[in-house]
């Protein structure tokens, strides 16, 4: 069964969660440590993580393994543990959701590897698609429901992540987003219609719009999307307004209200999952689980 289909046949919108990394910054992760390995060294503390945005409403939460391909690993060393760490970061967030007062859905966050593909760069399609699979087996044995595709800018990188996920569960769901930061083009010059158009026959749950310049430029790419492929369900998990300095810190200008109205734009354009992400936090999931249920 689609449990993720499922559950927006019962509901018609779902809310997702937030910023990970800056939540675990506040909780001691230095710069330059790795937040995978907290999946296993500090698992209460991303736990907490996840509970205080199932607390503040999120029906759908991504497990703390967005650099979680050996390619990313390696930076801290960790590439020989990649099907450990993502399968605790999935059992991190199946103990959060499984003891949660609503169903609560785990989603297997697989952030892009950092690498480019051949010709641009040296790795090629068939070592992305093998290190996404082994990314996807270790949060498939964790217990994920869902293996979520996400900030990605290059549509073959996208589709090998696709593939590899395909090799770890013939039958979960597979949702994919890209970020659009380029005057409404992903890094690598996609636009969200290229995007609906040339990942809508691959069997996805569901494609969309994550982290991005601003938000105007995600909601133009969804409408993009909507417009090439108006039978997909979209996702929506824009960033929290613009970030700023303010000193040496990066702060982003999204209110939870101006993330509030975002949520409810989004949904009467026909987005179901919408959630945030850079510079959130609870506070801005809580005031748009009230907006999307008409609480305010």
């Amino acid at each position: 069964m689609n449990q993720l289909l499922d559950y927006l046949q019962q509901e018609g919108v779902l809310v997702l969660d937030g910023a990970m990394g800056t939540q675990l910054f506040s909780r001691g992760l230095v710069s330059g440590g790795s937040p995978e390995e907290w999946n296993v060294t500090h698992p209460e503390r991303v736990q907490d993580v996840h509970r205080a945005y199932v607390e503040a409403g999120s029906q759908v939460i991504l497990t703390n393994s967005f650099g979680g391909t050996r390619y990313r690993l390696k930076l801290h060393n960790l590439q020989d543990r990649v099907v450990e760490l993502n399968c605790a970061a999935a059992q991190n967030a199946r103990t959060v959701a499984d003891a949660a007062d609503h169903r609560v859905l785990v989603a297997g966050s697989m952030g892009p590897t950092g690498e480019l593909l051949e010709p641009m760069g040296t790795m090629t399609y068939d070592e992305c698609r093998a290190a996404f699979a082994e990314q996807a087996q270790g949060l498939v044995e964790g217990g994920a429901d869902i293996l979520w595709i996400e900030t990605m800018s290059d549509l073959n990188e996208v589709k090998a992540a696709i593939e590899g996920a395909r090799q770890a569960s013939a039958d979960i769901p597979i949702c994919a987003t890209m970020s659009f930061d380029t005057h409404g083009r992903s890094m690598m010059g996609v636009t969200g219609a290229q995007l609906a158009r040339e990942l809508s026959g691959l069997g996805l749950t569901a494609i969309g719009a994550n982290c991005g310049n601003n938000i105007p430029d995600t909601e133009a790419a969804l409408a993009e999307m909507h417009a090439a492929a108006p039978e997909m369900i979209l996702i929506a998990k824009a960033n929290a307004g613009m970030p700023r300095y303010e000193g040496s810190e990066l702060v982003y200008d999204g209110t939870p209200e101006v993330m509030g109205a975002y949520a409810d734009r989004v949904r009467r354009n026909g987005v179901q999952l919408v959630g945030c992400c850079c510079g959130s936090a609870p506070e801005h999931i809580r005031m748009m689980r009230q907006v999307l249920s008409g609480a305010v």
